[in-house]
């Protein structure tokens, strides 16, 4: 049976509209997002089988564009929009935390941090520069490395701070492992970062770590 047949409150996108985005299923907004299905599986249908080869809709958002492109009812068209949908999603949130001071905004740090991260294969190494009051500037991903480690130089991270005349900044890597705690090495490595930027009078306020889940703040456990 078409979607078109079933009953008005039981399809994806009247459904939305009506009762709103977080009512639905990740295969329901799927199926927004494809709008049709293929030759025997609507759309919803298609859906819930490309969440079951993925394994999960996050696995769906982050898989290359190769594997992306590979599967049933998707192919390169589908794979830019959905890029464009993505970044357009952290452009959004870049923009909520540039209005506020980042101490009053915690949540859409970390949202943000985690849209910018997490889906990184590799340890990704970054900086968000603050002005004087505290809000953000800019966002760098500074230095990448292999799945477990990355190589940090303080001297590039001091200039790249100078070069945005930032008053403060927030340091954040990505473990590719999900594992969120910080290693010794992690813990060696924001005490050098902060005491660097000390000499050119910029302070830290704290080392986010993105794994899975919520991304786990250095400050709030007392490691800094």
């Amino acid at each position: 049976m078409s979607i078109r047949d079933w009953p008005a409150a039981e399809r994806p996108r009247e459904k939305l509209l009506e009762q709103g985005a977080l009512v639905l299923s990740d295969a329901e907004l799927l199926a927004i997002f494809l709008r049709t299905g293929v030759a025997g599986k609507s759309a919803v249908d298609l859906a819930r089988h490309l969440l079951h080869q993925f394994g999960s809709l996050r696995g769906l958002l982050e898989a290359d564009q190769l594997t992306f492109s590979r599967q049933l009812g998707l192919g390169p068209a589908k794979f830019a929009q959905l890029q464009a949908v993505l970044e357009m999603a952290r452009r959004h949130l870049a923009e909520k935390l540039s209005r506020n001071s980042v101490l009053e905004s915690p949540v859409a740090v970390r949202d943000y941090l985690k849209a910018m991260l997490r889906h990184e294969p590799h340890e990704v190494f970054g900086c968000l520069f603050l002005d004087s009051k505290h809000r953000v500037l800019a966002f760098e991903a500074l230095f990448q490395g292999s799945i477990n480690t990355t190589s940090v130089y303080p001297r590039q991270v001091v200039k790249r701070a100078l070069a945005h005349n930032a008053a403060a900044l927030i340091l954040c890597h990505n473990h590719p492992s999900g594992v969120s705690e910080p290693s010794q090495a992690d813990r060696v490595l924001t005490r050098r970062l902060t005491e660097a930027l000390d000499l050119v009078d910029v302070r830290v306020l704290d080392h986010f770590i993105v794994g899975e889940g919520e991304p786990l703040s250095m400050a709030e456990y007392g490691w800094m």
